[in-house]
């Protein structure tokens, strides 16, 4: 399995990793999960949860690319059956699927797009991913983790969309640690993934204020870590809500905390710019959590399966304000979480693409 990142990063293609390589390996998969350390302080090599886990340098070391020669030579050396590639973002997806197609070795891919901060990193990865065709209908699979995902990429590839294999990702109620500090928040809401700006964080904070016109002692915490954090702390003072927003960054080791964090909440907002099938969103339904989500790429499909209530991310903060609150109040799941695909679930789904592409190989 190769990935550009996987824990202790934290993100959606590293849990679905995490969550999946440990449960491969649980069923008797002889598995090594190739990745990349573009800080050079992680142990290049590990045993971790039965699997093998082997880091290899990447460049640039302050850029997204993840350019990483050492990892497509131990791919070209390996002698491994299958080779899963997981997301196609960056550096990495091209250079082990051309790898992968120069050894012969049967390939698949799962796409797990995402945004971008960059409007000129978004513009350009529909070129990228015109450029890399070529490499990904050689793959013996691919993988989608939405149905806009599915479409998406027949039309760009030329098949059809039953040629692509739909795996959504897992979900499961985190644990909580009964000793973690949640805030007190009437009501309590939460904006969780990585602070980037296409995540839209920015759009939450920007409702507060009409949220506490409604509800004074209303609270935002926003849970993640990244580049855009100072933005969005401003962002907070301007509006003169700095004391009702708390931010907080939430380890692969506090998984307790956020699991805390999300049964205490009254719903959490996902405002983000694109999404495919966010791990964020499955952990706090897996809670019982409501969510307000951006009407964007793959959040529609949850909107329309009565999962999640639905927003325009640009609209006005009163509107939006208006729509947390709501959502807030809503109590969908009052009588317990919806039934969701479990990790076990996405787990026999991947293991019988990988049983179907070893028979055509064979």
């Amino acid at each position: 399995m190769v990935t550009a990142r996987c824990l202790p990063f934290m993100g959606g293609i590293e849990t679905h990793v995490a969550e999946v390589a440990r449960r491969l390996a649980g069923r008797g998969v002889d598995l090594e999960v190739l990745s990349t350390d573009v800080t050079g302080e992680l142990p290049p090599e590990a045993t971790v949860d039965g699997y093998r886990m082997r880091r290899f340098p990447a460049y640039p070391r302050r850029r997204d690319y993840y350019l990483s020669p050492a990892l497509c030579a131990a791919l070209a050396a390996s002698r491994a059956d299958l080779v899963h590639v997981q997301g196609v973002h960056n550096g990495v997806p091209p250079l082990a699927l051309a790898t992968a197609h120069l050894r012969r070795l049967p390939a698949v891919l799962t796409f797990h797009t995402g945004g971008h901060s960059s409007p000129g990193r978004s513009a350009a990865r529909e070129a990228q991913w015109r450029l890399e065709a070529p490499l990904l209908r050689r793959c013996a699979r691919l993988v989608a983790v939405c149905r806009f995902e599915q479409e998406a990429f027949a039309r760009r590839l030329g098949l059809d969309p039953g040629a692509i294999a739909l795996v959504r990702n897992g979900s499961e109620p985190l644990p909580v640690d009964p000793a973690a500090a949640v805030p007190d928040g009437a009501p309590l809401l939460c904006s969780v993934g990585r602070l980037e700006r296409y995540k839209g964080h920015h759009r939450v904070i920007a409702a507060l204020p009409a949220v506490r016109a409604e509800a004074p002692q209303a609270r935002l915490v926003v849970a993640g870590a990244g580049p855009y954090e100072a933005e969005l702390r401003d962002l907070a003072r301007r509006l003169g809500v700095e004391g009702a927003v708390r931010f907080e960054a939430f380890g692969p080791e506090d998984r307790g905390g956020l699991g805390a964090l999300l049964a205490a909440s009254d719903a959490l907002a996902l405002l983000s710019d694109y999404e495919a099938h966010p791990v964020a969103v499955m952990e706090a339904l897996a809670a019982g959590t409501d969510v307000l989500a951006a009407a964007t790429s793959g959040l529609v499909e949850l909107g329309d399966a009565g999962l999640v209530d639905l927003v325009d991310p640009d609209a006005d903060p009163a509107v939006l304000a208006k729509a947390l609150l709501a959502t807030a109040g809503r109590r969908r799941f009052s009588s317990g979480p919806p039934a969701l695909p479990s990790w076990d679930d996405c787990t026999d789904e991947l293991l019988a693409v990988y049983d179907e592409v070893a028979q055509c190989a064979s």
